[in-house]
């Protein structure tokens, strides 16, 4: 299998593949984009790219807390 599809040498991407939106921050867990940035990528300017591909290192598209796990659901039996 080849990644040619994939490659667009006009348009640099943060794009690794791993395309799942998280539905409590609403960012790509793959790139830590939003679903905006997303649809739009190909209509922005190298600059706007460049701009927000200088952010995703900062941005956390999971929460790294838990949600309580088996605690949590035991009380909320209760």
């Amino acid at each position: 299998m080849t990644d040619d599809i994939w490659k667009r040498a006009e348009i640099e991407s943060p794009c690794t593949k791993i395309c799942q939106i998280h539905p409590d921050t609403r960012l790509c867990l793959g790139c830590a984009r939003s679903t905006d940035e997303i649809a739009g990528w190909s209509q922005m300017s190298p600059e706007e790219r460049r701009a927000i591909m200088e952010e995703l290192p900062n941005r956390q598209p999971a929460p790294t807390k838990r949600r309580g796990g088996r605690a949590a659901r035991l009380k909320r039996m209760k």
